[in-house]
């Protein structure tokens, strides 16, 4: 996992349609219309889009951490735990079989845990997801309406994950 920088974007953007072609062949919801948007944020400064690349240098995945939760949907409490948040994680649907969304989602989980986070948070917007992300041990704590849409809001608690430089050579 590396920071994205300026010179991903087409990239980011190649695997955001790829994506969204695959999740459209499925019947499912894609972020085609919004893949440029999505795929210039790979250019923030701050480093907050990650991307997950083989030794070659091909980008597989994406995703946003952010350092603070977004504030609608959480308690006050909640709010007050130090957490990382993730959000737009896209994957190369030629290396699903590989689970690289999976080795993302704990990476986040054990650097949360190294940086003294107490919890790694998500949102979603499909059950379908819920599921997926469910099976990396989040679990749905909120369903909150925003405007038009259902955002699923889900947590795990961050720590340390003992195999993931296994999991990183496994892709």
């Amino acid at each position: 996992m590396r920071p994205a920088t300026a010179d991903d974007m087409p990239v980011v953007g190649s695997l955001i349609l790829a994506r969204s072609t695959w999740l459209e062949e499925r019947g499912l919801p894609s972020w085609r219309e919004s893949a440029p948007e999505l795929a210039r944020q790979a250019e923030n400064p701050d480093g907050d889009v990650w991307v997950l690349a083989e030794d070659d240098g091909r980008i597989i995945g994406c995703t946003t951490v952010q350092e603070q939760t977004p504030p609608w949907g959480w308690t006050k409490d909640e709010l007050d735990e130090p957490a990382h948040y993730l959000y737009s994680t896209v994957t190369d649907p030629a290396h699903r079989d590989r689970k690289p969304g999976t080795v993302m989602a704990l990476w986040a989980v054990d650097r949360a845990a190294r940086e003294g986070r107490t919890w790694v948070r998500r949102g979603c917007h499909f059950p379908e997801l819920v599921r997926y992300n469910e099976t990396q041990g989040f679990t749905l704590v909120h369903e909150v309406r925003r405007t038009h849409a259902t955002v699923y809001l889900m947590g795990r608690r961050a720590e340390r994950v003992t195999d993931l430089e296994e999991r990183f050579r496994a892709l």
